[in-house]
């Protein structure tokens, strides 16, 4: 606990005329707040209730409260369900415990009080509530829910009840028909998800929805044993079997479907799994995957993450005709993210008749340029601009920031998270700068808050809240550089780039300091404890000890000397440096086998997308550092320069790299 930071925080808040009781009762409810945390992860409801009377008052008791009465929500009456969100209405608490009453609520089939709540609902980000809430539209006022409900359903990688609920239910009401379940079963074995394919086949095959195990377990065999597909059950589970065996042979996949299964299944079928064996050969970097997307021979039968591979496949060979039919098939939502925007105008650019879509190109272009993210810059340059800071907005008044300063959400969020408690923290801090909550916050309200974040040294909230502004950008707030002496000489003592070494960080932990990944990576950098022994014998470190990874000073220098010799061994490819660095070297190594590409390309082509995120968002981020660092205008493609194999004559400077 940073009982320092805690004080200085409530000796901000009493200055402000925002504190209703002295400190030291704050501080006597901080160590039953934190048991209570304990408790509540082991559903310890007595020594919940028992603790519960030493928070009363301090800041953090709607917390408190919240953890008490969601330990026993169950079993609560709805009288003091409704007097806890009166309580501590307005709140982010009122709003969490109205959420998993919600949840409740729709398992027991209450829906008028479920549509009488759902309407006092603000986060409205669950997905299985938007799923109950739409069934208790449908049937208590018989209202037309279909189309949404298969958005959400479909973009549920996993199964809930309330949405496959809701799916049974406008299924016995010819609101959706088979196909829509049967695509739901598709995209549920695409990402290995064998309950949410058994659900979906269960409301329309109920007799065949066992098979689906089979399919798991073994889709080859279930194959070979099923020469013939008659019925349409029959046909869409040998769809089903196709599609997971393409998981771990695309090339056997394609072969059974075109000799045998292709035979038997309709156009849409056969469009569908011709995708996802070309999704699946794209992910393996294999060469013929557009191959497999050129049988598909129209986009429309698919879905919005089978389409993106085929750009990504065409991207990768340079068919600039396919990106641009591809993109064009898109949903209308996907067509106006940025990566398709930009990569429909590259490929207008590219076509023959580019001369004749260079309006086209550029008024995409102009639509998304900024300095915002990775495909905006690259839109910049394209339209021949530079990167550069934006100047800064005005500075804040002191109304702004007291207005920052006294607002309840923030100083909970602040206090949790000073005391140790991130994740709660972090979503009531989150809750209280959402736009869609009452007293959402403007650009104005935003970088106030944001900068209550950065004085209180809570670097993620502060770039995080930054972040959403949309017109006023404040890149010293966006990008801060904490410990900027220690970067800057480790940086320099060894050659690297230190706008580099920011954006990393930034990606990396937020500059969160003792921040810790699941996986058991360390500090700002998030050195693991092998990588990071291994690169203190690399560098000379002596004396070294696994404890010191949380030393500030040990860290930087871990973590700069590490992605040095990363650089060194990519040949200075910052892009693949960056991979490395997330995934382990061994992948790009491998993901750079091919043609020679666009970086851009390369990156939008790795297979994992929390590394090819990672690629972009490092490289976006060290070009605005650049920026700020040097004053001078910034290419984020320079940076990039191209990817492909490595030469013959080269050889791997660290061999045993981890």
């Amino acid at each position: 606990m940073r009982l320092t930071q805690i004080l200085t925080l409530l000796g901000t808040m009493a200055l402000a005329g925002c504190m209703t009781l002295p400190v030291q009762a704050q501080n006597r409810g901080d160590s039953a707040l934190l048991e209570m945390q304990q408790a509540f992860r082991k559903n310890d409801r007595p020594r919940l209730s028992a603790l519960l009377p030493q928070t009363q008052g301090h800041t953090l008791e709607p917390l408190a409260a919240y953890w008490e009465l969601r330990a026993r929500l169950d079993t609560a009456s709805e009288p003091e369900i409704v007097g806890f969100l009166g309580k501590y209405a307005g709140s982010y608490y009122e709003d969490r415990l109205r959420n998993d009453w919600l949840l409740q609520l729709g398992k027991r089939r209450d829906w008028a009080t479920l549509a009488t709540q759902h309407r006092n609902y603000r986060m409205k980000d669950d997905k299985e509530v938007s799923c109950y809430a739409l069934a208790a539209d449908a049937i208590l006022s018989k209202a037309d829910v279909a189309a949404e409900a298969k958005r959400l359903w479909y973009a549920q990688k996993d199964a809930d009840e309330g949405c496959t609920y809701l799916a049974e239910h406008l299924h016995s009401g010819r609101k959706i028909n088979s196909l829509d379940l049967w695509r739901k079963a598709r995209m549920a074995v695409d990402a290995n998800k064998p309950r949410a394919a058994k659900d979906a086949v269960d409301i329309e095959a109920p007799r065949q929805s066992e098979q689906v195990a089979l399919i798991f377990n073994d889709p080859a065999k279930y194959l070979d044993k099923r020469i013939l597909a008659i019925t349409k059950s029959r046909k869409e589970l040998a769809v089903l079997a196709l599609i997971r065996l393409a998981a771990t042979d695309p090339d056997t996949a394609a072969r059974l479907l075109d000799k045998r299964w292709g035979l038997m299944l309709t156009s849409e079928e056969k469009h569908w799994t011709w995708a996802v064996i070309g999704k699946q050969a794209a992910q393996k970097l294999q060469d013929n995957a557009s191959d497999y997307f050129a049988k598909v021979h129209k986009d429309s039968d698919l879905n919005d993450e089978l389409l993106m591979w085929k750009v990504r496949a065409a991207l990768r060979q340079g068919q600039w005709k396919q990106v641009l039919s591809a993109t064009e098939a898109l949903s209308p939502e996907a067509r106006n993210d940025s990566t398709w925007v930009y990569w429909r105008a590259r490929a207008l650019l590219a076509t023959p008749a580019s001369e004749a879509q260079k309006p086209e190109a550029q008024q995409l272009l102009r639509g998304i340029a900024s300095v915002k993210g990775f495909y905006e810059q690259l839109a910049l340059e394209e339209l021949g601009q530079n990167i550069t800071a934006p100047e800064r907005p005005a500075g804040l008044t002191p109304s702004e920031k007291s207005q920052a300063l006294a607002n309840p959400g923030l100083q909970r969020g602040l206090y949790a998270i000073q005391l140790g408690l991130r994740a709660e923290g972090n979503r009531e801090w989150n809750y209280s700068t959402n736009l869609h909550t009452p007293g959402g916050m403007s650009d104005r309200e935003l970088l106030a808050a944001a900068d209550l974040a950065c004085q209180q040294q809570v670097w993620d909230r502060c770039i995080n809240t930054s972040d959403r502004t949309k017109v006023a950008i404040d890149f010293e707030q966006r990008f801060p550089m904490p410990l900027r002496e220690i970067v800057l000489r480790r940086s320099q003592a060894i050659g690297m780039d230190p706008a580099y070494v920011y954006g990393l960080i930034r990606q990396e932990s937020r500059f969160i300091m003792d921040a810790r990944s699941h996986v058991g990576a360390s500090g700002l950098m998030q050195v693991m404890p092998a990588t990071a022994k291994w690169t203190a014998k690399k560098i000379g470190m002596t004396g070294f000890t696994p404890e010191q990874i949380t030393d500030k000073e040990v860290n930087v220098a871990i973590g700069t000397g590490y992605l040095k010799l990363v650089l060194d061994d990519f040949a200075g490819s910052m892009p693949m440096a960056a991979a490395a660095y997330n995934a382990g070297p061994g992948r790009p190594r491998n993901w750079r086998n091919g043609p020679v590409l666009e970086a851009a390309i390369w990156a939008e082509n790795i297979p994992f997308q929390e590394t090819r995120d990672y690629v972009k968002k490092v490289l976006s981020n060290t070009t605005n550092y650049a920026a700020l660092i040097t004053g001078k205008p910034q290419s984020l493609k320079a940076r990039l320069g191209t990817v492909g194999p490595r030469s013959g004559s080269a050889t791997e400077t660290n061999a045993d790299l981890p």
